[in-house]
């Protein structure tokens, strides 16, 4: 404690006290992170499961196939968006005070994890049908350029469709992944709490 005295005729004058903003050392905050994972794959699932359950209903009632499957792919690029924003919330909300940039390092450190797993997690539950694309995939696209080879029991017109159906989900994927690391890093800065300054 400092104490200071007065001398006639002199002004005491204090100090100025700035006080430091409050902030973690480390950036990275797992826990809270982890936190975004299990709720952006929950909801993912859920909202997924949802479009699902519609998708077949409507198809089971009479509707156009074609019009069910960009229904169904559409309301798959909302859910991983709405799925990802409430990860990144989450994970911004359960963390300490944290800036924009930290917010914004963890949201996408969220989001590349969420994509990681999400991906391990589709080609395993349909390793099938992915397996049999993805391992003929070169074959195709030879088909598609040389008309006059021939893939055992795949007319040209069908590897075509195929290898346009193929693009068509690359792009996709492409985009929809993009547009998830956004819907996360919004979600971060909303959620994002501003570091405490102590008066």
């Amino acid at each position: 404690m400092t104490y200071y005295s007065e001398r006639p005729g002199n002004q005491v004058v204090e100090p100025a006290i700035i006080n430091p903003v409050v902030d973690y050392h480390d950036r990275v905050r797992w826990g809270p992170i982890l936190g975004g994972i299990a709720i952006a794959i929950s909801t993912q699932l859920i909202l997924s499961a949802l479009g699902a359950a519609i998708g077949l209903s409507l198809g089971a009632g009479g509707a156009n196939a074609g019009d069910v499957g960009w229904g169904v792919g559409i309301w798959s690029i909302i859910s991983l968006l709405i799925a990802l924003f409430l990860g990144g919330w989450i994970m911004a909300m359960t963390c300490g005070p944290m800036n924009k940039k930290t917010a914004l390092l963890n949201a996408a450190i969220l989001w590349a994890t969420t994509l990681a797993l999400s991906s391990w997690l589709l080609v395993s539950g349909i390793s099938g049908t992915f397996g049999v694309i993805a391992s003929n995939a070169g074959e195709i696209a030879n088909q598609v350029q040389q008309p006059g080879t021939q893939l055992p029991n795949i007319d040209p017109n069908q590897a075509r469709n195929i290898a346009a159906n193929t693009a068509r989900a690359a792009w996709s994927f492409l985009f929809g992944s993009l547009l998830g690391l956004i819907a996360a890093m919004i979600g971060a800065s909303v959620g994002a709490r501003k570091p405490r300054v102590y008066a």
